[in-house]
């Protein structure tokens, strides 16, 4: 299995700053040069596939293809079951090209009415080599949507998202606190621990 290593360049397939912030944060301690698409002018390709899997893949190897180096993506959403599991691979699309994500939770809020809110986010991450090789992870957090939203940390639909055996929503957590549970954070554990040799 190829592996990660301090010093090696990683490009991440992102123009979402607050997804650069918190990949940055969790992959601090491995000493890898860290990039994103955004900031070397590298459009986002036109998200054409059904799945988070099928998305994660096409941004990583696009990036990785026209940087030459390797490249994450993470393709995340949120899946509410009363709603057909939309919003799904269009989350970040309900927020519109202004990323109004204040709209997009009022709509999944009108949406569900007296619908059950059982709800949980998705993120798989892929992993895409210039030679064309590649590798997905992907991990879940279960919850419940309430409203109004609460909190102001965090992004996307984070304040009205309270994880399992908890009370608050993920915008009242600091960035520690929602580790615990985050779908990114699991998903990024089983990241490091094949490719960059955590233990």
């Amino acid at each position: 299995m190829l592996q990660l290593k301090a010093g090696d360049t990683l490009i991440l397939a992102t123009h979402n700053t607050g997804k650069l912030e918190e990949i940055q944060t969790l992959l601090s301690p491995y000493g890898l040069h860290i990039n994103c698409s955004g900031n070397l002018n590298i459009k986002e390709p036109e998200e054409t596939e059904d799945t988070f899997e099928g998305n994660a893949l096409l941004k990583a190897r696009y990036t990785a293809e026209k940087t030459g180096h390797v490249s994450l993506a993470d393709d995340s959403g949120l899946v509410v079951p009363a709603l057909g599991g939309m919003p799904g691979i269009y989350s970040a699309r309900w927020a519109g090209p202004d990323r109004n994500f204040a709209a997009a939770r009022e709509k999944v809020h009108a949406l569900l009415d007296d619908k059950p809110r059982d709800a949980y986010f998705v993120c798989v991450l892929a992993v895409a080599w210039p030679d064309g090789s590649s590798k997905i992870f992907k991990a879940e957090s279960h919850g419940t949507l309430i409203w109004p939203a609460r909190g102001e940390n965090g992004f996307g639909y984070d304040s009205m998202f309270i994880p399992l055996n908890d009370t608050r929503t993920y915008g009242e957590m600091t960035k520690v606190e929602k580790a615990q549970t985050s779908h990114r954070v699991k998903a990024f554990k089983m990241f490091e621990q094949e490719l960059l040799g955590r233990i």
